[in-house]
Order: C-alpha cells, then sequence, then structure tokens
C-alpha cells in the first residue's frame, strides 16, 4: 500500500532558488517594513506601495526555477501519496511537478476581490496588478495573499490532511511563525514519523514523535531523503 506522505514546507525550500525571504539581508523584502507591505492597514492606507511591492515579487519570480528540493518533493509521487502544505506564495512546487498543493498563506500569482473572498483571479499574463483592478463584483483588487493580523483559512484543510499522514516531511522552517508551525502536533498518533530538513535549529521541543533532523538546506538535504525514503518503501 502507498504511504501518505506530507510535506510541509517554508522559505528554505524556495530560498535555494533565489527567492528572497522577509528575513534576507539584502534584495527586495530589505527595502519594505512588513508593516508596510503586509497588513490589511497598509492595504488599506497605502495601496499604491503594497500593489507595488506585489508587482515587484511577481516579476521575481518569474525569474526563478525549482530546485533540485523541489523536484524531489514532486518525484516521490510516483511511488507514494503526497500532498504538499507551503508558506510560500511561489508556484515552484507545482513548476516542479507536484499536484497536490495547499497554500497556506496565498498564492502571488492571484488577485482576489477586496469584497469577496471566493472571487478568486489568475494572473495568466505577465505580473503586473493595475492599481484599478476590479473583479465581476465592482470591487477593487487585492493580492491574494494571508497578510500578518488576517485569519489563514487554509489552515483546518491543512490541519486535516497532517492528520491523515504516515510519514511528515518537514522543509526549510524555522516552526516559529504560527498557527502554520502548530501543524506538527496535527499528527495522528506518536508513532509518525517526522522528518526535518533544515541547516537551522527550527524549535522541535514539543515534538514527541520519532525525529531525525537533516541539517542540510532544502536543495541539499531533500533529495537525500526522498532516496532514503525510496529505498525503504519502494522494497
Amino acid at each position: 500500500m502507498r504511504k501518505r506522505i506530507v510535506v510541509f514546507t517554508g522559505a528554505g525550500v524556495s530560498a535555494d532558488s533565489g527567492i528572497a525571504t522577509f528575513r534576507d539581508a539584502d534584495g527586495l523584502w530589505a527595502n519594505y517594513r512588513i508593516e508596510d507591505v503586509c497588513t490589511p492597514e497598509a492595504l488599506r492606507n497605502n495601496r499604491a506601495t503594497v500593489i507595488e511591492f506585489y508587482n515587484k515579487r511577481r516579476r521575481e519570480s518569474l525569474t526563478k526555477k525549482p530546485n533540485a528540493g523541489h523536484i524531489a518533493i514532486a518525484s516521490m509521487e510516483e511511488w507514494a501519496d503526497v500532498t504538499v502544505i507551503t508558506q510560500n506564495v511561489d508556484n515552484l512546487h507545482e513548476q516542479a511537478g507536484s499536484t497536490r498543493v495547499l497554500h497556506l498563506h496565498g498564492e502571488l500569482m492571484k488577485l482576489r476581490s477586496e469584497r469577496n473572498d471566493e472571487l478568486i483571479y489568475d494572473i495568466n499574463d505577465g505580473w503586473e496588478q493595475r492599481l484599478d483592478a476590479r473583479g465581476e463584483d465592482g470591487a477593487l483588487l487585492r493580492p491574494h495573499i494571508v497578510f500578518f493580523g488576517e485569519s489563514v483559512p487554509m489552515f483546518e484543510p491543512a490541519c486535516r490532511i497532517v492528520a491523515s499522514a504516515d510519514i511528515l516531511i518537514v522543509v526549510g522552517t524555522s516552526l516559529a511563525v504560527y498557527p502554520a508551525a502548530s501543524l506538527v502536533y496535527y499528527v495522528r498518533d506518536r508513532q509518525v514519523p517526522i522528518y526535518l530538513v533544515d541547516p537551522g535549529t527550527p524549535d522541535t521541543a514539543m515534538i514527541r514523535n520519532p525525529l531525525a533532523h537533516i541539517k542540510e538546506r532544502g536543495a541539499v538535504g531533500v533529495p537525500q531523503l526522498v532516496e532514503q525514503l525510496k529505498n525503504e518503501l519502494t522494497k
């Protein structure tokens, strides 16, 4: 029987593709404060700055490609039932070939109505959101991003997915951003193994499941882990 593998990824898995994060010391994000570009108040009070910021992020993202970590995760679908839960707003998992991806914090290449959260639109041509772009309900469009201070609507579906896992793989996350970080506690029992791939020291103090920590970047550690699991599960 094919194992159900859930992969929970953070910024570290995309950093190897050159995607900047809030924690980078330089690059695109270093020129902005979170409060100025990633809160409901910022969108309301300084809409042009917020739209410009996400336009720049989209333009940057179009130059990036999946790395070996993304590709290894997608390859597991050949021999396991794999679902990816990601904190990232890029689409590199999809580009690599993963077919089941849940985005906890939204998707960079989508917009939604400011009035109706269910009116979501793909940006299929280029990277730019016009400042005056509106949805079919007449409301202004906004980035389809979960801003700081907003609820995470995909959290409960993510909890159910983690609860179904036979194996949980955590890649490139500090386990410090909540509620996402608490997903590791939703495994269905204490026997489900958790594999952590991260060169740093994420907060694992409360994890009681069998835990293996591979202290490598995603592009290095994930292919190693996937090869190990493939050998173990396909004998």
